[in-house]
């Protein structure tokens, strides 16, 4: 399986970085996983809803720019459909059974994800109603994703 990761804006934080990476080279085993960056909208920290729609649909032709037509596209939204890790594994692994080698994650800026991306998504998936910063979402996508394949080999993880 071949699984994208993208999201908005570039990742800083060190220990972000190194988690991610640590969860990459783990899935190594069982997928080869692609970080894919697209650059943030410049915009000033107050906008209005005109420009935040602005800002997000910039944001969004990036996103779409990355996938292609055969990629089963995942979008992580507050509105989404929550799962547990086991549902969340079985969803995956029927990805894999019925053909579907290209899954895409796909993780908005600051604002979100603009109706177009929404409209792509096979699927919308969310962690809770809580929000994440978007580059913790990162972080915490992965490491459900390694707990899934995990999950799906029957192999031991801790709960």
């Amino acid at each position: 399986m071949r699984i994208q990761v993208i999201s908005v804006g570039k990742l800083k934080e060190k220990y972000l970085v190194q988690g991610i990476a640590e969860y990459q080279k783990r899935l190594g085993a069982y997928a080869k996983v692609e970080m894919v960056e697209v650059s943030d909208e410049k915009a000033p920290e107050v906008l209005s809803e005109a420009e935040m729609l602005i800002v997000k649909e910039k944001e969004g032709q990036r996103i779409l720019a990355k996938l292609t037509d055969d990629t089963h596209v995942i979008a992580l939204a507050i509105d989404g459909k929550e799962k547990s890790s086991e549902e969340f594994a079985e969803g995956l692994d029927r990805l894999m059974t019925y053909g579907k080698s290209k899954v895409a994650f796909v993780i908005g800026g600051s604002l979100g994800l603009s109706n177009d991306v929404l409209k792509r998504a096979d699927e919308k998936l969310s962690f809770g109603r809580m929000t994440l910063p978007h580059q913790l979402m990162r972080l915490v996508l992965m490491e459900q994703v390694y707990r899934a394949f995990r999950i799906m080999r029957g192999e031991p993880y801790h709960k």
